[in-house]
């Protein structure tokens, strides 16, 4: 079974289908998700399907693009969430210079925050981040030196060099790897794959975006993710099943789902 960790099901774009492709899922090979938080709304919407759907499982966070909404009795609202059940992590969070939709300043603040909270909360966390490779390293390496080097997470859509997933992989973070595997200017990512340990991966689509080859520009949906492995297993010189296999068990890790989800 497939575990995809990290899905945007509360998108408009699922508003028409959402139920009938969540209750396919399992069908198609896909056991599990987790649903991301980007907004305030989409935090809350991502602990609603996950008490809705047993399958399912919620981050809540704010996403860069949207830390400048942010303020204390919002950040309130926030820890709230994350005691809520099937709360598995904080994120989606981290810094996005792509569209420097909030201040640099603010986003690095907010993510600062963030990270606290998931100590607070002992809960992992998943980053974004777009082209601020140097400014989202020195924050994770100040935010695990200060946890104790106990702070876990994965890096969302890995889109950085060997180098820089080396960094990440001394301090115990996953990498996410999604649809950008089976694209022809992937070339990075699929460095990372053949030097990086498979036991240190996880799949994600980040649906409704990143659709794999041959759907690229089109929705994603977690069904989707079978190329991935695809492309996960040629470049590994591994079989499909041991990716599947591999990937769920570090998802179950990630998420601390073990006794949960291990037996599948």
């Amino acid at each position: 079974m497939i575990f995809d960790t990290h899905t945007h099901y509360d998108d408009e774009q699922f508003d028409g289908d959402r139920e009938v492709l969540l209750l396919s899922l399992a069908e198609q090979g896909v056991g599990a998700i987790a649903n991301m938080g980007a907004t305030m709304q989409g935090a809350k919407d991502s602990v609603a399907l996950a008490k809705k759907y047993p399958f399912a499982y919620a981050a809540v966070g704010i996403h860069p693009d949207h830390a400048k909404d942010l303020n204390e009795e919002e950040f309130a609202v926030l820890r709230a969430l994350a005691a809520e059940d099937k709360v598995v992590a904080i994120g989606e969070i981290g810094l996005d210079y792509y569209w420097d939709s909030t201040e640099r300043e603010e986003q690095k603040y907010w993510l600062k925050r963030q990270l606290a909270l998931a100590q607070e909360v002992n809960l992992p966390v998943v980053i974004h981040s777009r082209e601020a490779a140097a400014d989202t390293l020195e924050i994770m390496k100040e935010a695990y030196a200060a946890s104790g080097k106990t702070l876990t997470g994965v890096i969302h859509c890995f889109s950085y060099g060997v180098e820089m997933a080396q960094e990440y992989l001394k301090m115990g973070f996953f990498l996410g790897v999604g649809g950008v595997a089976t694209f022809k200017n992937g070339r990075k990512l699929k460095e990372v794959i053949e030097a990086a340990p498979l036991e240190k991966m996880v799949l994600e689509t980040d649906c409704p975006y990143l659709a794999p080859v041959p759907f690229r520009g089109k929705r994603n949906s977690s069904e989707k993710l079978s190329y991935v492995v695809t492309a996960i297993a040629e470049i590994k010189g591994v079989t499909e099943e041991e990716v599947e296999r591999v990937t769920w068990e570090n998802a179950c890790r990630l998420y601390r789902l073990e006794k949960i989800l291990l037996q599948k």
